[in-house]
């Protein structure tokens, strides 16, 4: 109340009478637009039910010839490629290696699965100036990429959250309308994620149809101070930002929010959960000026998503062979009570990405007669992106031989550099866990010593690994560090890299974009048309006007003549 009068503060924090700004729609002072309007009780949809229609899809069988790129290869490899008759081994590992298919290269945009994308962009106080500038550019560059197929649909969250466009389809009229949608973003306000995301999640439950390919992005540069409790005593619970139609659940495909912490400043634990519950991945953008290139890095891949709802099942073959685990990282997997079959669930793989899962089993001891011993047989189920067709492949055996004796040989080169790859994943969590308690000199050492080790092996994708370890422990071992330069942020971000083995954004200057071991051809596709844009554009802002052409001296006589007397 103010002196006895009822008083409303807007969402620019300037303040009023109630009375004397009842249902205006715009700050009186700043002129900003107003979400809220004073005196008018805000209707809320419980979802939104006004997406574009799809076209039509193409004559049955059209989209499968042009679609055309083969099926996903499965390959083995065993830890040693014999083991002696009378040997018997427990926890042998065996690579299983699963690679998607390949997209076209004749294929039109058309042929490809198309996209329905929901963008949850902070508009916060914290945005204003070059941040939204840059949001502004790389939002213009996401827009420009995606087909007439592709719907998008665009909402801005400080405060409170809007939805500001409808999941339409890219045509013209699409662009435009998310352009000017665009233009308008401003920056004000507070960070309230959870309802960002909530306005999100009415936009894909209420989808009268769908396109094979859903996904949301969420950007922030801060931290959410409207839902999320923090105190001292207890860790915060993130789970309240996420609306549990997002939730990741073992039933059918879900959509993943890919988290975007922008700056320093941003909550990485609470993106880092955001995308962990939904099976997003989470990147840390340091260097600002980078936030183009990680868009694009994310969306080359949500445009050229070639398997969904992928299986990969295990089948034991010779009696006495048992699964004991499996190391999948964070895709759920299932080894049955004999230890006889064993399943993961992969989900969604981008065109030409990668998977690699350990098996550990127990090889038993066989007969003097027995040459070779077929460990287990390999297959996966997958849903064609595409063509919307299941398809079921075969992989490779794994198999070994079984001398009277065994010679002494190197352990595989393929099975020996996931091995690592995975302890390389364990101690990056662990590490966190000890950082996150306050034991920074533990958290470093562990990453050093897994550094070391992966140094020692000589081999240069072990010896890369090692470096990006090397580079966390050093923002580790500094709690100041950890804390609020981007410790935590990078850290988080390589957990969620590696436990999904998918590239992400983490650290400064963008690190592992259009790079890094999970990265695939459209991927770095995309973030090298993202340089080039930025690159073309930075030229021209740095090019000098063009002066205009002096006049000759009569002309400017003749003007002055001309000119008219007062």
């Amino acid at each position: 109340m103010g002196r006895g009068h009822a008083t409303f503060t807007a969402e620019c924090s300037h303040t009023f009478h109630l009375r004397c700004v009842n249902h205006r729609t715009a700050c009186p002072l700043c002129l900003t637009p107003w979400r809220d309007v004073p005196g008018v009780t805000p209707t809320q949809a419980l979802l939104f039910d006004d997406d574009e229609p799809l076209e039509a899809p193409p004559p049955h069988g059209q989209a499968t010839a042009a679609a055309g790129s083969g099926v996903m290869v499965l390959k083995t490899h065993c830890q040693y490629p014999a083991v002696a008759r009378d040997a018997s081994r427990d926890g042998f590992a065996v690579l299983v290696h699963a690679k998607a298919p390949a997209l076209a290269l004749e294929a039109a945009k058309a042929a490809r699965a198309p996209l329905d994308l929901v963008m949850v962009l902070d508009v916060s106080g914290s945005m204003m100036g070059p941040k939204i500038a840059l949001l502004k550019q790389a939002m213009g560059f996401v827009i420009d990429k995606l087909g007439p197929d592709d719907r998008l649909s665009l909402v801005s969250f400080s405060t409170t959250a809007r939805r500001l466009t409808r999941l339409a389809r890219m045509s013209d009229a699409g662009r435009a309308s998310s352009e000017r949608a665009v233009e308008s973003l401003v920056a004000t306000g507070g960070t309230n994620i959870k309802e960002g995301l909530r306005e999100a999640a009415k936009v894909i439950d209420g989808r009268r149809c769908k396109n094979a390919v859903s996904a949301v992005i969420l950007l922030s540069d801060g931290q959410d101070n409207y839902t999320v409790r923090y105190s001292a005593a207890a860790a915060p619970d993130y789970n309240v930002l996420v609306p549990s139609s997002l939730m990741r659940s073992g039933a059918g495909s879900s959509t993943p929010v890919h988290a975007f912490g922008f700056g320093k400043d941003h909550d990485s634990a609470a993106m880092h959960t955001i995308a962990e519950a939904t099976g997003g991945t989470f990147s840390f953008i340091e260097n600002e000026a980078v936030i183009q290139d990680s868009f694009a890095q994310c969306i080359g891949g949500l445009l050229s998503v070639a398997a969904q709802e992928a299986c990969v099942s295990v089948e034991c073959v010779c009696p006495g062979v048992r699964v004991l685990s499996v190391k999948s990282g964070r895709y759920k997997n299932h080894v049955d009570a004999e230890g006889r079959t064993a399943t993961v669930d992969v989900g969604e793989l981008y065109a030409d990405e990668e998977r690699r899962f350990l098996l550990l089993v127990d090889v038993p001891r066989v007969a003097e007669d027995v040459d070779v011993t077929t460990l287990v047989k390999v297959s996966c189920a997958y849903r064609d992106a595409a063509t919307g067709q299941s398809v079921d492949v075969a992989g490779e055996d794994a198999v070994v031989k079984r001398p009277v004796e065994a010679a002494e040989v190197e352990p595989s080169v393929e099975v020996e550099r996931e091995r690592l790859r995975v302890e390389a994943a364990e101690d990056i969590a662990a590490a966190r866990a000890a950082a996150d308690r306050g034991e920074h000199a533990e958290a470093s050492e562990i990453l050093c010593s897994r550094g070391r080790a992966l140094a020692a092996t000589g081999d240069a994708m072990c010896a890369e690994l090692g470096m990006e370890l090397g580079e966390l422990s050093e923002r580790v071992g500094d709690p100041t560090r950890y804390r609020t330069s981007g410790g935590r942020a990078a850290l988080l971000s390589g957990m969620s890299s590696h436990w999904q083995q998918r590239t992400t954004t983490s650290g400064n200057y963008g690190k592992a974009l259009g790079g890094g071991g999970y990265s695939t051809p459209a991927m770095r596709k995309m973030v090298g048309m993202s340089v080039k844009a930025r690159q073309k554009q930075q030229q021209q802002q740095r090019r000098p006007p063009r002066r205009a052409r002096p006049l000759h001296a009569m002309r400017r006589a003749e003007l002055r003549g001309l000119r008219p007397r007062h």
